[in-house]
């Protein structure tokens, strides 16, 4: 059993969004973003895994692939299809979320 504390000591990066590995494993991974005001994770997928944001701090614009923006807020859980072109925008103020991807080890 693993126990993580999402929250405690989030790093940021003033140039780029920064993706924290808390777990990789052949099974899946889990990995915490940490995004400043005004940053972006650039569109991309994951061809072979779901994935799962869930926000735990600040608010973001997320949009999949139907092209929709949606404001999710703390608490937000989004699903993803594989192969589901994905971004996600900061708004004003810090954004903080996890993703899980099932069966996508270390890529």
């Amino acid at each position: 059993m693993q126990v993580y504390h999402p929250l405690d000591d989030v790093t940021f990066h003033a140039a780029n969004p920064y993706a924290y590995p808390l777990e990789v494993t052949e099974y899946g991974r889990i990995l915490r973003f940490a995004l400043l005001p005004g940053q972006v994770v650039r569109e991309h997928m994951a061809p072979q895994s779901p994935v799962y944001l869930l926000v735990l701090k600040g608010k973001g614009l997320l949009s999949g692939g139907d092209d929709n923006e949606e404001l999710c807020g703390v608490n937000t859980l989004i699903t993803l299809e594989p192969g589901e072109m994905h971004t996600i925008r900061a708004q004003d103020e810090e954004l903080i979320f996890l993703a899980f991807l099932h069966g996508s080890s270390i890529a």
